[in-house]
């Protein structure tokens, strides 16, 4: 069949009433802001519309996965970047009146994109909350009131500016926006002493699918319940947080040690899967693992990092590692006895000596294509599994694994008190990356490749349901699509995500937001009851 040739007049009309619906999309828009923000400020400073210089540098600020942003992923009809809490209150109010699908974006790390892009639903809007960056530490109280645009590397660094004994227990990465992190659990290098961000809040506010801000009190313990690990971007906007400090010690230890195949890799790592969730809990040890060049350097090998930090000094540690985990031949010339938050930096990968302002600049430091999953292991992987993972390891260009150890605090809580639900007898976290460049001809081969490699670590890790980390997500375990977004579809990554939590959090759901206006390719559905 001949396709139809169209008219190159028919293609400019087209596109002249394509930008004329835009226009007038924003126009409404800016219009509705002005009646409904009960501000003296004009907000059209604060819209950015694609013909504006500065949109794409916006559109890419804080997108971590570059994969999202490609020329032929959908754009937003613009940006709009609130400077108060009434202006997100207004544009929940205006997108509902005017019918237009909005995604909110906090910090910009998810791994999907479903913060910056959609795919299901066009014309849409981001709503950015980069301006939205208030911290007010309190000490006396043990408490901060964080905004949801704030890093969690800014949190940490004012906690610092007020104490060098308090902290709080989230991510590693410092870049992650504090509204979104903490919404899918938020686990950090504290987690087995003090459990989960999450485990800490204390209040929020939020703006509702009817465009009120709520605190606890007034949204209920439901809500407040389903928004603390339920996932982000389907019960309202988060625009505050109110956390609770917990106490840090003068000086802590932290340390990575390496070991090669050559070095016994398998047989450590088989002992670190028995000791890591059991260890003492102020200790974290996690495991970067990645292929590597050989001593030879003619020949790939895999190599394991254990990447610690512990609440404490070293003689402790070495006494506790002597005890427990020997295999690793931990020695004093291995650790490295800081502050808190010195250790922050270290464990997030900056440069021996970088100061800790550092953190106030809120950028991610890792930006790149990539496609990622996540499981969580409830028996160890026998060695011939590990063998078995690293043969498919060493044929990937670019593949690395973190695995979180968990036991503690973590096991102190029942798989209900929060959607989180990966809780007692997970001994740890895997997350899966494939990386790869701009210019690769074939990103498709990646994406395949870490699809396999999921497959193959079916047989080790939990089923019924087979367990994922909302915060890492992935829409191959199944979406909402524009004209289904059923329960039964949603099923497939609920449990995944949150196991029996999901049916709890369908029905606040329906109670709360029966309209369905917040809403993403894996936001939680409502359902007729």
């Amino acid at each position: 069949m001949v396709s139809p040739i169209i008219p190159l007049s028919l293609l400019v009309l087209l596109l002249s009433v394509s930008l004329a619906n835009s226009a007038s999309l924003q126009q409404n828009f800016f219009q509705c802001l002005k009646l409904n923000s009960g501000t003296k400020s004009s907000p059209d400073s604060l819209i950015y519309i694609p013909s504006n210089p500065s949109f794409t540098s916006i559109l890419d600020s804080t997108a971590q996965n570059l994969r999202c942003l490609v020329p032929s992923a959908p754009k937003p009809e613009f940006i709009f970047t609130p400077d108060g809490d009434s202006l997100v209150q207004a544009a929940v109010i205006c997108s509902k009146k005017l019918g237009i699908h909005f995604i909110v974006r906090s910090g910009g790390h998810d791994y999907e994109g479903i913060s910056y892009v959609s795919e299901i639903e066009t014309p849409f809007i981001i709503i950015d909350l980069v301006k939205l960056r208030g911290i007010n530490v309190d000490i006396k109280s043990n408490t901060a009131w964080v905004q949801a645009g704030a890093t969690t590397g800014e949190l940490y660094y004012r906690i610092y500016e007020k104490s060098s004994i308090h902290g709080f227990p989230a991510g590693l990465c410092t870049s992650l926006g504090i509204g979104g992190h903490i919404t899918g659990g938020a686990y950090g290098s504290m987690m087995r002493k003090y459990g989960l961000g999450v485990d800490n809040v204390i209040d929020a506010k939020i703006v509702d699918a009817n465009g009120r801000i709520l605190d606890r009190k007034a949204m209920g313990e439901d809500l407040f319940w389903a928004i603390r690990g339920g996932g982000g971007g389907s019960f309202g906007i988060l625009l505050w947080w109110k956390v609770k400090l917990v106490p840090v010690p003068p000086t802590v230890t932290v340390f990575t040690v390496t070991k090669s195949l050559e070095q016994g890799a398998t047989k450590i790592l088989h002992r670190w899967q028995e000791v890591a969730p059991n260890i003492d809990e102020n200790l974290f040890i996690r495991v970067i693992i990645q292929p590597s060049s050989a001593e030879n350097k003619t020949q790939r090998t895999v190599t394991t990092s254990y990447n610690a930090l512990f609440l404490g000094g070293a003689r402790t540690l070495l006494q506790i590692m002597k005890k427990s985990f020997p295999e690793l031949g931990l020695t004093r010339k291995d650790c490295l006895e800081t502050s808190w938050i010195k250790s922050v930096l270290y464990v997030a990968g900056f440069p021996s000596g970088t100061p800790p302002e550092v953190l106030l600049k809120g950028k991610p430091t890792f930006k790149n294509f990539f496609k990622a999953k996540s499981d969580f292991v409830r028996k160890p992987i026998p060695e011939t599994g590990l063998e078995g993972l690293w043969q498919r390891l060493l044929i990937e260009d670019s593949p690395l694994m973190i695995w979180n150890p968990y036991g503690g605090k973590m096991n102190q809580f029942s798989e209900s008190d929060t959607p989180f639900p990966h809780r007692n007898g997970t001994l740890y976290k895997i997350q899966y990356l494939t990386l790869w460049e701009k210019g690769d001809k074939n990103p498709a081969k990646h994406i395949d490749w870490i699809r396999k490699l999921y497959n193959f670590m079916g047989l080790y890790v939990s089923s019924f349901p087979r367990e994922a980390y909302v915060n890492y997500r992935d829409l191959d375990l199944g979406e909402n699509t524009k004209n289904s977004r059923t329960y039964e579809k949603a099923r497939s990554w609920g449990y995944s995500y949150y196991k029996n939590n999901f049916e709890k959090l369908v029905r606040i759901k329906t109670q709360v937001d029966p309209q369905n206006v917040f809403r993403h390719e894996q936001s939680i559905p409502t359902r007729r009851f």
